[in-house]
């Protein structure tokens, strides 16, 4: 019989699962204070709703030669197919690592992540600016990143299940 709501376990699961990914279960239902076959269960029915998106490993961008992060505001013109042909050029382009679509000044707010200034010229001049329907680009030069990828915040969340 599945539980009419998520509760403050499946919070703890989540919360320790983004921070140490790569835990067993064993070590995670010990960190929750679950039985081993408890903890999988609830694991994967977070896994089965869709909660738990994915696992993946974090990388740095400095040692893998990706120092310089740049994030790009695009206007674009509207029309009825816009927004998907743009977001399908924008999925193509590999030092693409992030894309919004937002409101205000500018449709897109776009992240790159680049080796160098070099580059990022390449990535705007023969790919950014080559999406036909891109009509103003701003750029933003990322000087030091203070806070990246960080655990959700959980402390409200207890949504019905699905």
């Amino acid at each position: 019989m599945p539980r009419p709501l998520y509760d403050r376990i499946d919070r703890a699961i989540l919360d320790h699962l983004q921070r140490h990914g790569r835990t067993p279960n064993v070590d995670l239902a010990e960190a929750v204070h679950l039985s081993p076959t408890s903890c999988l269960r609830r694991t994967k029915a977070l896994e089965a709703d869709g909660v738990i998106a994915g696992y993946r490993a974090d990388l740095d961008r400095e040692r893998l030669g990706l120092g310089l992060t740049v994030f790009l505001s695009l206007k674009v013109e509207h029309s009825r197919t816009t927004s998907r042909v743009v977001e399908e050029a924008l999925k193509a382009i590999e030092h693409v690592v992030a894309c919004h679509v937002v409101s205000g000044d500018a449709d897109f707010l776009v992240e790159l992540a680049v080796p160098d200034l070099r580059t990022f010229e390449r990535v705007l001049t023969d790919q950014i600016l080559a999406i036909g329907q891109v009509r103003d680009v701003r750029s933003t030069v990322c000087i030091r990143t203070v806070v990246d990828r960080g655990p959700l915040p959980l402390t409200s969340w207890s949504p019905p299940r699905p």
